[in-house]
């Protein structure tokens, strides 16, 4: 077993610290290489230093990888130093800082006299390297206290002198100091594809980035740790995965990254037999494990939804829908295939296209209401009451792949509260007794902070479901809601296309089983990490046509092909869609509520 622990991003070596104050001892376990960072300032992660920020005196601490913070990167020439004593993290202009040999010419005697945070910051700093301790002192005079410690210091931190105050292990030595530290120290949650666990900051980091994916279609960041700066991409044509060389030489063996180097193709450790190599030990359950995984992360505890008893057959009528941020009417597409009686269903868009796909394919049924910021409690009442009110807001200022994103509260991530707005004027008032259902979609590579924001706003935590157990496609995404059953195991129909080759034209033949995840970018189509068009067609390579993608989606042929538009356009409109199988099986529940034909 083994545990991740504050994985760094770009750096070479897992950096694990962990702190114990007993008195004034202080115990500091680290595992890393003075890792240097690229702007040649010096002070690369895990050097003990003396930091300067603007209203405080010169203090002790340590640099650390930005993931340990739990906040984003440090900007060029800037460093993310976690203090001693209070174990706050600060970023820190790299020139504000000196090294912790510099003791006589920072240390401050009054302060050390004054501040009980400062005495004890001081002797952290100072027994945390060099094997040093400091016993109790029977005095209690300050001077007496703080003599021997001054005495050592001002002395040149024997025994070790300056060369035990760095970085105490080198990336060969530090297999079984890390199993002794995660062994000792108890995860936060268990890691979701391998036997082992993760503490608190790799669980976020791992919600944040394991459906985090490049250009290329790989995942951005090594299946085991999130992490990596350098990774090896499985050559399995049908995998998506990549493992860092940290995660190799430290888990596996040492050695074991060059060896996978001249493999072709090398196979990673989802797709080799399920055998233990190393440390490193698939679950057998890894896909039900990581449907917990993420089922599991409530960062807040709500009450359960109200539970609607069934409605007799009889006494069902047509259900009502308010549809925002619509797209392509996915939704009424859907609840028309599962032969619901749609009274109305109004839908706010802003895409013209979109909008001509919906009018177009559903014969003017669906009434569009434009702009979601323009729609007041009084439109609600009058076009209401709703039974169901469902939507999902730009992702793109949520989605950490995008590095100019702005988050849940500027840009488009704003819109989110457009639709936690209409959805409480919708909601059935006091006293009104009635199925009233609701349901929000978004990506699942979000920040964990705004993932938990919208959940404090809805009152609730959401369930992810990837679009691959239902379809040819991977299409991960979080679902808030009521909707009963939202949790339920995803299962396939017999009229769902599970391969690609099910959704291809006649004479083409598909060269991988399943397709990584569509987006709004044309070369989202290549696969692999040669960067294959995924079709053969009269022996050679093509792209997916727009009639196929429809069929991964879900969608009926030519569902897009309406005003002339062309490819580009129709697979920007099928990319900012939901996948209509994930849909039917949420919809699927409402059956037993509203009347069906």
């Amino acid at each position: 077993l083994f545990t991740v622990c504050c994985v760094p991003d770009c750096q070479r070596q897992i950096v694990s610290t962990f702190y114990r104050v007993e008195s004034n001892v202080f115990l500091l376990l680290l595992s890393s290489s003075c890792i240097c960072f690229q702007d040649n300032k010096g002070f690369g992660i895990g050097e003990l230093v003396w930091g300067k920020i603007k209203g405080f005196s010169w203090w002790p601490g340590i640099v650390v990888t930005w993931r340990a913070t739990g906040k984003r990167q440090a900007s060029h020439g800037m460093r993310w130093l976690q203090w001693f004593g209070d174990g706050k993290f600060s970023e820190v202009s790299a020139d504000k800082l000196d090294s912790i040999t510099a003791f006589p010419k920072f240390f401050s005697q009054a302060s050390y006299t004054k501040l009980a945070s400062y005495r004890s910051a001081v002797f952290q700093m100072a027994s945390s390297r060099a094997e040093k301790t400091f016993p109790p002192c029977e005095s209690d005079n300050l001077e007496d206290q703080v003599k021997p410690m001054l005495d050592w210091a001002n002395g040149g931190f024997l025994p070790k002198g300056e060369e035990g105050l760095k970085p105490t292990y080198s990336a060969g030595e530090l297999t079984s100091e890390l199993l002794l530290i995660f062994y000792f120290f108890s995860p936060a949650t268990f890691h979701p594809l391998f036997e082992g666990g993760l503490c608190q900051t790799c669980k976020d980091v791992y919600l944040e980035m394991s459906y985090m994916y490049d250009d290329d279609g790989y995942q951005s960041y090594c299946t085991v740790c999130c992490g990596g700066r350098e990774v090896l991409l499985c050559g399995n044509a049908n995998c998506c995965r990549c493992f860092c060389v940290d995660c190799l030489d430290i888990l596996v063996d040492p050695g074991a990254s060059n060896s996978a180097r001249y493999q072709d193709p090398w196979r990673c450790y989802m797709c080799q037999p399920l055998l233990q190599y190393g440390v490193l030990k698939r679950r057998h359950d890894w896909s039900l494990k990581l449907q917990e995984f993420f089922a599991n992360d409530k960062g807040q505890e709500f009450e359960k939804p109200k539970i609607y008893p069934a409605v007799p057959a009889e006494q069902r009528r047509p259900i009502r829908v308010l549809s925002l941020f619509d797209g392509i009417a996915t939704g009424y597409l859907v609840l028309r295939d599962l032969g619901f009686k749609v009274d109305q269903y109004v839908a706010s868009e802003v895409c013209e296209d979109s909008i001509s796909v919906g009018v177009v394919r559903h014969e003017g049924k669906i009434q569009y209401v434009h702009d979601v910021r323009n729609i007041t409690k009084k439109n609600i009442q009058e076009w209401g009451p709703f039974d169901l009110v469902i939507g999902g807001s730009p992702c793109n200022d949520l989605s950490i792949v995008n590095p100019a994103r702005k988050g849940l509260y500027e840009g488009t991530g704003r819109l989110f509260f457009e639709f936690y707005r209409l959805l409480s004027e919708a909601k059935p008032k006091e006293g009104e007794d009635r199925p009233f259902f609701w349901m929000f979609e978004n990506v699942v590579a979000m920040g964990v902070s705004d993932k938990r924001d919208i959940s404090r706003f809805l009152e609730c935590n959401p369930v992810m479901i990837d679009a691959i157990e239902v379809s040819a496609a991977h299409r991960a995404r979080y679902f808030w809601g009521n909707l009963p059953g939202m949790n339920r195991p995803l299962c396939a129909s017999g009229t769902d296309k599970l391969e690609l080759q099910d959704c291809l034209d006649h004479g083409r033949v598909a060269k991988f089983g399943k397709v990584r995840t569509i987006t709004t970018r044309a070369n989202s189509i290549k696969q692999g990490k040669d960067q294959h068009f995924p079709v053969l067609m009269n022996g050679k390579e093509d792209i997916l046509w727009c009639t196929e993608l429809e069929r991964i989606f879900g969608f009926p042929v030519h569902y897009t092909d309406v005003s002339n538009m062309g490819r580009v356009a129709r697979q920007k409109l099928l990319g900012r869609s939901w996948s209509v199988p994930v849909i039917r099986h949420l919809f699927a529940p409402l059956k037993d509520y509203f009347a069906c034909e």
